[in-house]
């Protein structure tokens, strides 16, 4: 890993590097998985983070800790491929976390509006 790049700056580089890739910034699909994603539309990339979850599930399951971490690799890339085509950074993600941080996950979970589950 270069020096710019480390686990405390990798989400905001991939974040940039994404809003390069996208349709109207000139992201090229014959040259990037990601423009290719983005020309696709939502499907491809949706679908996508289906199979890396369950994937991930998967592993997890077999208690495979390489795996687990390949697959939350995958999983979280496709993520932030989502939040990029809708206009989304990670560092929203982040400030949500932070938002919750303190909160009890039981509490947090109960404010929400009921989604089914």
């Amino acid at each position: 890993m270069s020096q710019e790049l480390n686990p405390d700056t990798i989400l905001e580089h991939l974040g940039r590097t994404l809003k390069s890739r996208l349709p109207a910034q000139g992201g090229d699909p014959a040259s990037s998985y990601a423009a290719k994603l983005f020309a696709k539309g939502p499907d491809a990339f949706l679908k996508k983070i289906g199979e890396e979850a369950t994937e991930l599930v998967m592993a997890a399951k077999d208690e495979q800790r390489e795996r687990i971490v390949s697959e939350t690799a995958d999983l979280w890339f496709h993520s932030l491929v989502a939040l990029t085509y809708y206009g989304l950074e990670p560092r929203d993600v982040l400030a949500e976390l932070v938002r919750r941080e303190g909160t009890s996950g039981l509490a947090e979970k109960a404010s929400r509006p009921r989604d089914g589950l």
